[in-house]
C-alpha cells in the first residue's frame, strides 16, 4: 500500500520533506510544543481555571493535536519507506498517541481524551535524542533484572510466611493472611515508617521482633535494591559509551554522501568544461 502512495511522491518531493524534517529548527519547534502541551494539561488540573476557559483548552488541544499530526505525516513522507519508518520503536509510539488522540476525540471519551493529552507529554523523550538513550538503556536491563526479580519474590515470599506465623495475632491488621503480609513487606522494604507503624507496636509485645525486621530491612533493602541500582546504572554507562543514537548516524552518513556526491558532479563538470 505504501509503495503504491508513494509513487506519486517525486524523489524531489520527498527530498523536500526530508529537508524540512532535517532542519535546525524543526525539532526545537516540536519540543516547544511538546512543553507548550504539557503545561497546558497541567493547568487544566484546576478546577476554577478550566471551568471558565474551557473553549480555549478544547480549541489549543485541537491545534495542537492537529499539530503533531502534520508532524508525523512529514516525517513519513520523508522516510524512504513505510517499513523503514516503523523499523524505530520511537516512531510507533509517537504515531500511536496522535492515532489515538483522533480516535478518541470522534468517540467522546472526555476522560479517555484528557489522560491522553497527558501521555502526549511523554513525546519529549521521543523527540530528545539524550532522553532516547536513557529509556533504551532502562528498557536493556529488564532481562538483566529478571534473575533479580526472582530472588526477591523469594525473599518477599519466606519472609511474607514467617511473618504470617509469627505476628498473625499480634498484629492482624498487618499480618494476617498471606496478602497482608506482602503488602507489610512492601511498606517496610520501602523504608517509609516502618518503624514506626510496623516494628515498634509488635516491639512491645514481642521484644525479639526486632530480629525479623532488621534482617529482612538489612537482605531486602540494602542488598537486593543495590542490585537493581548496579545493574541499572551499568546499563546506563554502557549505552553512553556505545556512541550516539543510530537514526542521528544514519542521518550525517546521508549528508556526508550527498555531499561527496554534489563535489563530485562539480569535478564531472569542470572536466567537461575543460
Amino acid at each position: 500500500m505504501y509503495t503504491v502512495s508513494m509513487a506519486f511522491i517525486k524523489e524531489d518531493q520527498r527530498k523536500k520533506f526530508q529537508n524540512i524534517v532535517n532542519h535546525k529548527m524543526f525539532t526545537p519547534v516540536i519540543i516547544s510544543l511538546i512543553l507548550f502541551n504539557a503545561v497546558i494539561v497541567g493547568v487544566e488540573t484546576y478546577p476554577g481555571v478550566y471551568s471558565e476557559n474551557r473553549l480555549f483548552f478544547f480549541t489549543v488541544d485541537r491545534v495542537l493535536l492537529w499539530v503533531f499530526t502534520v508532524e508525523i505525516a512529514l516525517r513519513l513522507l520523508a522516510a524512504d519507506s513505510l517499513s523503514s519508518f516503523f523499523k524505530n520503536s520511537w516512531n510507533w509510539f509517537d504515531f500511536l498517541i496522535v492515532a489515538a488522540g483522533h480516535i478518541f476525540v470522534g468517540a467522546h471519551f472526555v476522560t479517555v481524551l484528557r489522560i491522553l493529552r497527558v501521555l502526549r507529554v511523554f513525546r519529549a523523550v521521543s523527540v530528545i535524542p539524550s532522553l532516547r538513550r536513557l529509556v533504551d538503556a532502562l528498557l536493556m536491563t529488564i532481562p538483566a533484572l529478571g534473575n533479580i526479580m526472582l530472588l526477591m519474590s523469594i525473599i518477599f515470599y519466606i519472609f511474607a510466611v514467617i511473618g504470617t506465623m509469627l505476628f498473625q495475632e499480634t498484629a492482624p491488621e498487618y499480618f494476617g493472611n498471606l496478602q497482608l503480609s506482602l503488602l507489610t513487606l512492601f511498606q517496610v522494604v520501602t523504608l517509609e515508617s516502618w518503624a514506626s507503624q510496623v516494628m515498634r507496636p509488635i516491639f512491645e509485645e514481642l521484644w525479639w521482633s526486632w530480629i525479623y525486621f532488621v534482617g529482612f530491612v538489612l537482605v531486602g533493602t540494602f542488598v537486593v535494591f543495590n542490585l537493581f541500582i548496579g545493574v541499572i546504572v551499568s546499563n546506563v554507562e554502557k549505552a553512553e559509551h556505545d556512541g550516539s543514537d543510530p537514526e542521528e548516524e544514519t542521518k550525517q552518513e546521508l549528508k556526508h554522501l550527498r555531499t561527496e556526491i554534489k563535489e563530485l558532479k562539480e569535478l564531472i563538470q569542470e572536466n567537461k568544461n575543460k
